[in-house]
Order: structure tokens, then C-alpha cells, then sequence
């Protein structure tokens, strides 16, 4: 590895040369000079790692040099060294972006580790982080290896959340490829377990069972509702718990955590049938049985149908719980719907539960199968939550959050379903009513035609609380990273869907879910 290079500036450069010797022992190399405009002809004819800058320098003051640096190299790091411990000099000095700031006397062990912290850090970082996560690697494979219940299985979930986001930080990548097999694995197990007890919990006696999208709203929502205090309730589809946390970053200045939950999506994990499931606070056979007028079966290409009677559900869930609540629904799919949201916030304050989808993150998965330029830019997991911290950034939602943070109100942050970056094709043979989605599929004379794992199949749809537009409609689930694909055409099927975001199947991305309760600070 090459040496690193340090420009030095003190009008008593002199004086330093015990830190300077210091630091070449240590294996960088110092080159030291007397005065500001010293500093500046340096730049302007050599590279340098980080320049120490003295801010009391006769002459060209520290504050100055540091401003013509930036001009000439803005993203050379500069350390500002001084005696005044006045907070105008350091409001100035960190204003004018330097990336560290030392006050004098100084000692050596300071300034090496001023150096590593600017020089070395990724490098130390990357290695304690890959240390740490081999350490842990063994720990958390033990843990799925068990028999364990669902709060264990959304605790290795997030574990391997955070082990994923410290990896994707880490300049060595060299663990990236045991962690996606052990990540694998983990789903491997997991649609096992969901596949051993899905059923159980669908069952009324059964009282061992995740909250799930059909409790979501009686057990966590409700309970928070009071009069003259709004609950803001905003869904955003398809929405992981790892984009939760590149969200919460983003929103970290302006609310606290008061409380961060994961439960558990209902199947399919898709849109139509986990949204409604939420706002209605049914199973979607219930909601066929008790709502014939607002369920639309998702046969052929009829999916989205089944998104239009969202608000009616929310309507009659409330009254059959006896709720007087004034209530607001309001579906965002464009930034224009959301810009009008946010010019109508005081309206809002008016009531005791605000409902807001956000249809964003659904919106730009599916056209990450559709176009080209978003496969392009996000061919991965990181890329992909590098993607949605943009789209925060820069949407109408993170100013509709800073409007509820000024209003001193209450907010959920939620989503209906997570998705999953499929890779591996299973054949499927079936009539044209059946629904296009690539991770589950549901109609008549469903058959695979090839092996059936990574497969769950329901013949009996109300022992899974899914309803049967026919006497003979099965539901099949695809788990782990697989998706459906048709005999006919199926390579020219596979290149165009393989390696997108999808959802409607069994995983840990599309199952555990946040459920996130925050204070403005």
C-alpha cells in the first residue's frame, strides 16, 4: 500500500518537528510549510491525503487558507488546529467543511488518530466490521437452526438487516457472498416455518400468532387514536424493513423512535390482498363472505381492482368497532396528489386519524421490471435502497413529515408487504384467468412442471384464510428467491424478469415488516 501524504501549515512549523518525525515513523509522509500561501502553491501542484492547518497563522490566516483550499480542492480533507477555544472560530471553521478540528496543546497520539480517523477509517472500519460479522456468523446460523416462534424469527430478521446495511458500508466486500448465502439459508428455513404454521394461525382458537395485516389496525392502531390529538398513519407499499432504516436516518433530526416493531404480512404478501386485509381488518376470505360488494377477485389481470375500495373498508372496520373517529384516506401515486396533500395539511389537523398510502416504492419496483434505465440503476440490494433514500429525500413525504413534526403530532410509519429480488425460475401451467403475479399464483388447474420445492401449495384457500372464486382454486406461493415463469417462451421470460424486485410470495423481506411509532422531537 502506498504511502499516505500530509501537508502541513504552522508559521512555527519549527517548533513541530518532534509530531512531524512522529508521523513518518508512523509511515506517512509530512511535508511542512511556514504560511498559508505556502499551502495554497503546494495544492495547486501536488496531491495531497489531508492537509493540518494552523487557523493563528501570520499572514493568510487558517480560516482563509482553508477557504481558498476548498475553492482550488473542495474535497481535500483539512484539519483546522488552534489555540482559541472561541465557538465563533469553530461555527466558521466547521461551516467552512473541514473534517476535523484540534485544539491546542496537541499531543501526538491526537494527531495519528485525527489521520486514521480521515486516512484509515474505511480500511479499520471494513476490518472490524467483517471480524464482527464472522464472529456473529456461527451465533446467528445456530439460532434458525432451532425450533423458534416468530418473534425469534423478526429478531434474526433484523440481525441480518444490520449485518447487511454494516457489510454494503464496508469497503472490503469480501463477506458479501457468505452473507448471501447464510441470508439464503435464513429464508430457506424460514418458509419452512412459515409453511408449518401459516395455517395454524389462520385458525380463531389459535393464540400463539404474530400480529399480522388483518390485527394490524385492532391491535396497534386503535389503541393510539385520541380525540384532539392526531394520529398520522402513513403506509408506504412495498416498503423493507432495510428501507425503513435508510428512511430513518433521513427523518433522524426531526423525530424520535418512540417505538420500532416488525409483524408479519398476510399471504399473498401482495398489495391487493395485504392492503385490504389491513384497512379492513379482515382476512381476505372474510372480506369476500362479509363484503361481496367491495371484493374484487384478482383472476387474469384484474390485481390492482382490488385496490379501490380501500376507504369503505377503513369506513366499516371503524364503525363495527364503534368508533366515532374522524378519519381522513388519502392515496398517494403522484407527486402532483402529493404536493395537494400537503397544501391541505391544516384540514387535516382536524381529525382524529389521518390514513395516507404512499404508492411510490410500489410504483418504482414495477418499473424496475419495465425499464431499462432503473435495472441499470439499481442492479442490487444497495443500489436499490440507495434509490429509495433519493426518492425520501427528494418527495413530497418528507415534507408532509416535516408539516406533522411542526404540528407536534403522532405518526406511523408502516407498509402492507415487502419485496424480494427474485432470480431462480419455477415452471407453471395454467388457464388464462390466472393472476399474472410472478410470486404467487391463484385459479384452476394450477400445476408445476417441474419439482415442487421451494413451493408452497394450498388446495384448501379458507384454511388460509384466502377465498375460492371456484370449487377448484388452489393458490401456489413461491419462497426463498424463486418466481413463476410459462413453459411457452420461458427463457425470453426468465432474461426479462430475473433479477427484479417482486412480491405476492414467502420470505423474510416480504413477511416481516416495520411498524414504526414516532414523536416529533
Amino acid at each position: 500500500m502506498s504511502r499516505y501524504s500530509i501537508l502541513w501549515a504552522d508559521d512555527e512549523i519549527d517548533l513541530l518537528k518532534p509530531y512531524i518525525v512522529f508521523l513518518e515513523q508512523k509511515g506517512y509522509d509530512v511535508t511542512p510549510v511556514p504560511s498559508g500561501s505556502d499551502a495554497l502553491d503546494k495544492v495547486e501542484q501536488f496531491n495531497y491525503d489531508v492537509v493540518f492547518l494552523d487557523e493563528m497563522m501570520s499572514g493568510m490566516t487558517g480560516l482563509e487558507t482553508l477557504a481558498k483550499i476548498k475553492q482550488i480542492k473542495p474535497t481535500l480533507p483539512v484539519v483546522m488546529i488552534t489555540k482559541s477555544e472561541e465557538e465563533q472560530i469553530m461555527e466558521d471553521a466547521i461551516g467552512s467543511k473541514i473534517a476535523d478540528y484540534l485544539i491546542k496543546p496537541i499531543n501526538p497520539k491526537q494527531i495519528l488518530l485525527s489521520v486514521k480517523k480521515l486516512l484509515d477509517n474505511k480500511r479499520l472500519v471494513s476490518e472490524k466490521t467483517n471480524l464482527s460479522y464472522q464472529q456473529d456468523f456461527r451465533h446467528l446460523a445456530m439460532q434458525y437452526s432451532d425450533d423458534i416462534d416468530f418473534n425469534e424469527w423478526a429478531e434474526i430478521y433484523k440481525k441480518l438487516v444490520y449485518w447487511e446495511l454494516e457489510l454494503d458500508k464496508s469497503a472490503d466486500k469480501s463477506m458479501e457472498e457468505v452473507f448471501e448465502m447464510q441470508k439464503s439459508d435464513a429464508n430457506n428455513k424460514f418458509s419452512r416455518f412459515i409453511d408449518e404454521n401459516y395455517e395454524d394461525w389462520m385458525s380463531k382458537d389459535t393464540v400463539d400468532k404474530p400480529v399480522m395485516s388483518h390485527n394490524l389496525m385492532r391491535k396497534k392502531v386503535l389503541p393510539l387514536i385520541q380525540e384532539d390529538a392526531p394520529l398520522f398513519f402513513i403506509l408506504i407499499d412495498n416498503f423493507r424493513y432495510d428501507q425503513w432504516r435508510v428512511m430513518e436516518e433521513v427523518i433522524s433530526g426531526t423525530f424520535i423512535t418512540e417505538s420500532e416493531e416488525t409483524y408479519y404480512s398476510i399471504l399473498p404478501t401482495a398489495t391487493s390482498y395485504a392492503r385490504n386485509a389491513i384497512f379492513s381488518g379482515m382476512t381476505p376470505y372474510d372480506m369476500s363472505k362479509f363484503h361481496p360488494d367491495l371484493w374484487v377477485n384478482d383472476e387474469g389481470d384484474n390485481e390492482d381492482g382490488l385496490n379501490k375500495n380501500e376507504e369503505e373498508f377503513l369506513r366499516r372496520f371503524l364503525d363495527k368497532n364503534r368508533r366515532n373517529t374522524k378519519f381522513s384516506y388519502n392515496k398517494i401515486i403522484t407527486n402532483s396528489h402529493g404536493k395537494a396533500l400537503n397544501e391541505n395539511f391544516n384540514n387535516l389537523l382536524k381529525n382524529d386519524l389521518n390514513c395516507v398510502v404512499y404508492n411510490f416504492v410500489d410504483m418504482l419496483s414495477h418499473a424496475r421490471t419495465d425499464m431499462t434505465v432503473i435495472k441499470e440503476l439499481a442492479p442490487d440490494e444497495s443500489a436499490y435502497r440507495s434509490i429509495t433514500r433519493s426518492w425520501i429525500e427528494h418527495s413530497p413525504l418528507l415534507e408532509f413529515l416535516n408539516k406533522i413534526a411542526e404540528s407536534g403530532s403522532r405518526v406511523i410509519i408502516t407498509t402492507d408487504h415487502g419485496m424480494v429480488r427474485v432470480r431462480n425460475p419455477k415452471r407453471i401451467v395454467g388457464d388464462r384467468n390466472v393472476n399474472t403475479n410472478l410470486r404467487y399464483k391463484q385459479g384452476k388447474n394450477l400445476n408445476l412442471s417441474d419439482k415442487s420445492d421451494h413451493i408452497i401449495e394450498v388446495r384448501k384457500p379458507a384454511n388460509f384464510g384466502l377465498p375460492s372464486p371456484n370449487v377448484s382454486t388452489s393458490y401456489f406461493f413461491t419462497t426463498d428467491d424463486y418466481f413463476f415463469a410459462y413453459p411457452n417462451n420461458f427463457n425470453h421470460y426468465v432474461n426479462h424478469y430475473k433479477d427484479t424486485f417482486q412480491h405476492g410470495g414467502v420470505s423474510l423481506e416480504e413477511i416481516i415488516i416495520p411498524f414504526v411509532y414516532l414523536k416529533p422531537r
